[in-house]
């Protein structure tokens, strides 16, 4: 019993280390990142892993520009859609994500009950139209810019308690090392606005023809309205609902604060 004991301490310890050391190289990867910009996330790799075994080819854009070289109106369009409470916060706004996970609660029982409606339904005679497909809830997330920095840097796209805390705890580390405008800049380099399109200036290249410094308000904000959903919107950048969305973004971005 005594030995089984050892063994199971020893484990223990051997466990404790490996994820002390782990939290260690991601320390160490984003003090790297004062300096160095990142050449690539773990969500990049993954889609060009994915346009490769998919359409055999990877078609890809991006090219990293300093801050001074994005338009303060594109980092203020950012901020007013994707996280208000940026320069506030110290990286999780606890507030927002319970404010998500009732949201989706909510959905995902709509969901369910229309499901139920769905499945009570008499079976379709033969000729008649296929039955409905399942709905699937409309799940909204509740992430700050410096968690989604930290999601798309180093981790998966899983959604799971232990993959929420490393999340949290590296969230925490880019606060305390890079500061907001690292983060920022940072994000804005390797953020997704289409397939293949990744960083401000690729993306103010890909929609506007133009330099990523020379973003009008109007059109920075039309790439705010993407993120949420890039590839989504990339298929009809000039839609009623940017349109109306960007509008209102534009209208916040003057109350904003930039780090």
């Amino acid at each position: 019993m005594n030995a089984l004991g050892a063994r199971l301490g020893r484990l223990f310890a051997l466990l404790a280390l490996s994820l002390l050391a782990l939290q260690l190289y991601f320390l160490l990867r984003i003090a790297l990142m004062l300096v160095v910009a990142p050449q690539s996330t773990t969500f990049q790799r993954s889609e060009a892993w994915r346009l490769l075994t998919e359409q055999h080819q990877i078609d890809w854009t991006q090219e990293w520009v300093d801050d001074e070289r994005i338009a303060p109106s594109l980092k203020r369009a950012v901020i007013a859609s994707e996280d208000a409470g940026f320069t506030e916060h110290s990286g999780i706004e606890w507030d927002a994500i319970e404010g998500a996970w009732q949201k989706n609660q909510r959905a995902e029982a709509r969901a369910d009950r229309q499901n139920d409606r769905l499945a009570q339904r008499k079976p379709a005679k033969a000729g008649a139209p296929a039955p409905a497909k399942q709905v699937v809830a409309k799940v909204v997330g509740g992430s700050t810019i410096s968690q989604q920095l930290a999601k798309n840097l180093f981790l998966s796209g899983e959604r799971h308690v232990l993959r929420k805390a490393q999340e949290a705890l590296i969230t925490y580390m880019l606060e305390f090392v890079l500061g907001k405008k690292r983060i920022l800049t940072i994000y804005l380099n390797n953020v997704e606005w289409g397939e293949g399109v990744f960083g401000a200036q690729a993306a103010a290249r890909h929609y506007f023809h133009v330099d990523a410094a020379h973003l009008s308000p109007p059109a920075a904000a039309r790439l705010a309205v993407m993120l949420p959903a890039p590839k989504r919107f990339e298929k009809n950048p000039g839609s009623a609902y940017v349109s109306g969305r960007s509008a209102i973004i534009q209208a916040r971005m003057g109350a904003v604060d930039l780090p």
